[in-house]
């Protein structure tokens, strides 16, 4: 036996060990293998059962792991089946009566004093707001007479404003284009539309003058006109046509169509209901009668 070296039966028990360990790490692998795929599969099996989708006989075995991609749509397409299934027994929403935030603006005209003494009235400026409250239209109009009063106080007319002011017929035009087809929701419309010398439907037009919904506001007067000033201090909560100034047609549009929002699903419910109880024979739209406008209520106050 050379010196230094271990005999054979030294050797032995160090191989033996060394083997001993690599059969032991060999099956620890194996079983952490074996863990990580009982532990895929258990995943796999609550999946199904909480998707209500558990295996037939002839599915796949849940011990595949390993899905092609035909599997795995038609096992997308099973679990979005029941959610097909609960959308077509939701029920359809009805639409609110209503023309729609396209079909409806708001508008106010301001007018000055022509005639004797200035007792005309006369466009001087037009203001058309949508749904939104978007600008659409907002011009000074020269009017077809000589002005004798600008009503500064309460139109905000000044001679200034005259020297960009477009003719009354072009002025017109553009308005009307703006307005045919559509609910026009103004205060007192009927003003405005005597100074645009026009006549809209009655079915199409929303005057927050008279409207009932809001006279009938605990915190609104209750005489038969409310101004549109009070109506936007009471409801809405906010001061308009404030200072000498005088008034802002955009502002007054604005206003007007925010009071309509208030009672927008009301009042077109009830002239939905109006439209249906009057026949289509009957007698025809006083609001296309040129002469409504003689009548007493359709004067200004201080007129009357």
């Amino acid at each position: 036996m050379v010196l230094g070296e271990a005999p054979e039966s030294a050797q032995c028990p160090s191989l033996t060990g060394l083997n001993t360990k690599d059969v032991v790490r060999k099956r620890h692998k194996r079983r952490s293998r074996q863990h990580q795929r009982f532990m895929a599969r258990k995943a796999l099996l609550q999946e199904q059962e909480l998707s209500g989708m558990a295996p037939g006989p002839g599915s796949c075995s849940p011990t595949s792991l390993s899905q092609t991609p035909a599997d795995t749509e038609a096992s997308g397409s099973r679990r979005q089946r029941p959610k097909a299934r609960s959308s077509s027994k939701r029920p359809i929403p009805r639409e609110a009566p209503g023309p729609g935030p396209s079909k409806c603006v708001a508008i106010d005209c301001e007018m000055v004093g022509t005639g004797p003494h200035g007792r005309v009235s006369e466009l001087a400026r037009c203001s058309v707001v949508s749904y939104n409250g978007d600008v659409l239209y907002d011009k000074y109009v020269r009017p077809e007479m000589p002005i004798v009063d600008y009503r500064t106080r309460w139109s905000g007319i000044t001679r200034q404003h005259m020297r960009k002011a477009i003719p009354f017929q072009v002025a017109q035009k553009e308005i009307l284009k703006l307005l045919k087809g559509k609910v026009v929701v103004g205060h007192a419309l009927h003003n405005d539309f005597q100074a645009l010398k026009y006549v809209h439907p009655r079915s199409q037009t929303r005057d927050t003058t008279y409207v009932p919904n809001l006279l009938s506001h605990p915190s609104s007067h209750t005489r038969a006109r409310v101004s549109l000033k009070d109506l936007a201090l009471h409801l809405l909560h906010k001061k308009i046509q404030v200072g000498h100034q005088g008034h802002s047609s955009v502002e007054d549009a604005m206003t007007a169509m925010e009071l309509y929002k208030l009672v927008e699903v009301q009042w077109e419910q009830q002239e939905a209901d109006n439209a249906k109880a009057q026949p289509e024979d009957g007698a025809p739209d006083s609001s296309t009668d040129v002469e409504q406008y003689m009548e007493d209520q359709y004067w200004p106050d201080e007129l009357a």
